[in-house]
């Protein structure tokens, strides 16, 4: 399996400043369940941001990714995507730049753990609106 190398941890001045529009526009377009276009936005947020934000970015990316794969009973594809989106994600406090990046993460473990229970042969059962949103710190959606 491949695995990324290991991103340094953030600095706290790495979540602080305003977020990259493309980043908003992916955030908008993941909590409208349009995976794909999320990914677009979000890959054009990471390669043009040159600070440790961009890592952030790629997590959400690879989130959606994985809601993506969840969405076309894609089962390896998920669970291999949610591996990897934790490389990105981890290493962030529960809150960088008002992005609520803890609830993500738990809401991102409930679903795969609802999938890894379900299997690869009933995923199809899996109640699709239980995907999780991105919010912001205060709780509101982007």
């Amino acid at each position: 399996m491949f695995m990324p190398r290991e991103i340094p941890h953030p600095l706290p001045s790495d979540c602080q400043g305003e977020l990259h529009p493309m980043a908003l526009r992916g955030f908008q377009l993941f909590n409208a369940g349009e995976y794909w276009r999320a990914h677009e936005a979000l890959e054009s947020a990471w390669l043009e941001e040159p600070g440790q934000i961009r890592h952030l970015y790629r997590g959400i990316l690879q989130a959606g990714v994985v809601f993506f794969h969840i969405q076309k009973l894609n089962y390896a594809g998920a669970d291999k995507v949610y591996q990897r989106s934790l490389r990105w994600l981890n290493p962030f406090p529960d809150v960088c730049r008002g992005i609520a990046v803890q609830d993500l993460r738990q809401g991102l473990a409930e679903v795969m753990a609802e999938i890894y229970h379900l299997g690869a042969q009933r995923m199809h059962e899996f109640d699709q609106s239980r995907l999780c949103k991105l919010h912001r710190a205060d709780g509101s959606q982007w």
